[in-house]
């Protein structure tokens, strides 16, 4: 009987186990390896850039097929560092329980201050968890002006087939998440913040890039919430929560003369919440290129100060000259967008005085005032298109 008894324990303990340690299984399989194992100490104090790069070193030159990186629950500060690639698994997954800190501003001396963690020509790269990326921005955003001269939290350069989903980033020295140059990227389920006083604090930037899907991701920054760049196609955003911030931007594009393309962006049940701009497409003078076929759809507003854009005179510094080329702005499409902006002035469409923007279309509009028995109004400069079911009406438009 004592010996049947132990062989049903047995059996029932197992079972358990089986069931409630996906986590357990997965850090005891002999295809991941652990930082701790490569000597980084997790007192949120010592430096654990070589130990982190050792790690690495092992999980991109294994021989395994699908390998797998843990960052255990603990706190680990991160000098500069970058990841590089090509690795021999096809995919290599990293696992953020803990937390990992970028060093005080005083002690970044004889570092690169553009960068902070760099992930570089990694393909089949998947970064989860529930762990934190923290830039620690506070002393950047005091003491350095240019924001190209402040870290950018984390970057992600030719890494195709990219899988980030579950951390959250807080408090970059300038913008927290850079995509460039990649493609067949999924985002979800990030949190993203810094105060709303920090200055160039974007949520996630994408250049260069094309098949992006960022979905149900919580961003409230000093800056653009996501922005789309130049050479970016096949975007799609859903479920964002923005606020504090500057909202979602496609640009700024065509600055310093530059030709960019901007194409098939949608943007899709996001809600902006007390942000400076809602959607935006912001583009420079003297720049060429396109930016087209481009749509936002049920958007919900509460207290958006300039919940619908399009700025072809873009210039933050007001110290530009009129430039008479222009990026080509043309299929953009708003539709369903509902709420209260916190400006009389509630649609702005100034385009270019030499080319204008085309094909313009607002359906289902309506934007109320958040200062009681103020009536919200739309301008307009060469702007054509229709609109239809909008409130306030956009009669400035030129069929």
């Amino acid at each position: 009987m004592s010996k049947m008894l132990f062989t049903l324990f047995y059996l029932l303990i197992t079972n358990w186990e089986l069931r409630s340690g996906e986590c357990h299984q997965e850090i005891s399989r002999n295809d991941v390896v652990n930082v701790m194992d490569y000597g980084a100490v997790g007192d949120g104090i010592s430096d654990n850039s070589q130990a982190f790069l050792k790690t690495w070193a092992a999980a991109c030159g294994s021989a395994s097929v699908d390998q797998s990186m843990l960052v255990p629950n603990t706190t680990f500060l991160v000098n500069p560092v970058t990841f590089e690639g090509p690795c021999n698994p096809s995919t290599i997954s990293i696992l953020v329980s803990g937390n990992i800190i970028a060093p005080e501003f005083k002690s970044w001396d004889g570092y690169d201050a553009s960068r902070w963690i760099v992930f570089s020509k990694v393909q089949g790269l998947k970064i989860t968890g529930q762990g934190m990326f923290d830039g620690r921005g506070w002393s950047w955003w005091q003491s350095v002006r240019d924001a190209n001269q402040r870290p950018i939290g984390t970057t992600f350069k030719h890494c195709d087939n990219l899988q980030l989903q579950g951390f959250t980033h807080v408090n970059s020295g300038s913008l927290h998440i850079s995509i460039v140059y990649s493609n067949q990227v999924f985002i979800s389920k990030l949190r993203i913040f810094a105060p709303e006083s920090s200055p160039n604090t974007d949520g996630i930037d994408v250049g260069y890039s094309s098949n992006v899907s960022i979905r149900h991701i919580d961003i409230a920054t000093g800056d653009d919430c996501i922005a789309i760049g130049g050479g970016s196609s096949y975007i799609n955003i859903r479920g964002v929560r923005c606020g504090p911030g500057h909202g979602i931007s496609i640009g700024s594009l065509g600055k310093n003369g530059r030709s960019d393309k901007v194409e098939q962006v949608r943007v899709k049940n996001c809600t902006f919440v007390g942000t400076s701009n809602g959607v935006r497409i912001k583009t420079w003078q003297g720049g060429s290129g396109y930016a087209e076929q481009i749509s936002f759809q049920k958007i919900r507003l509460r207290n958006v100060t300039n919940p619908i854009i399009i700025d072809q005179f873009y210039c933050p510094s007001n110290n530009c000259r009129n430039q008479t080329s222009a990026v080509r702005v043309s299929d953009i499409s708003f539709v369903g967008i509902h709420g209260t902006s916190s400006k009389k002035n509630a649609i702005i469409l100034q385009c270019s005085q030499t080319i204008g923007c085309h094909n313009i279309l607002l359906k289902y509009i309506k934007i109320a005032s958040a200062i009681p028995r103020q009536v919200t109004q739309a301008s307009c400069f060469n702007a054509h298109g229709i609109y239809t079911s909008a409130t306030p009406a956009v009669d400035c438009l030129i069929n």
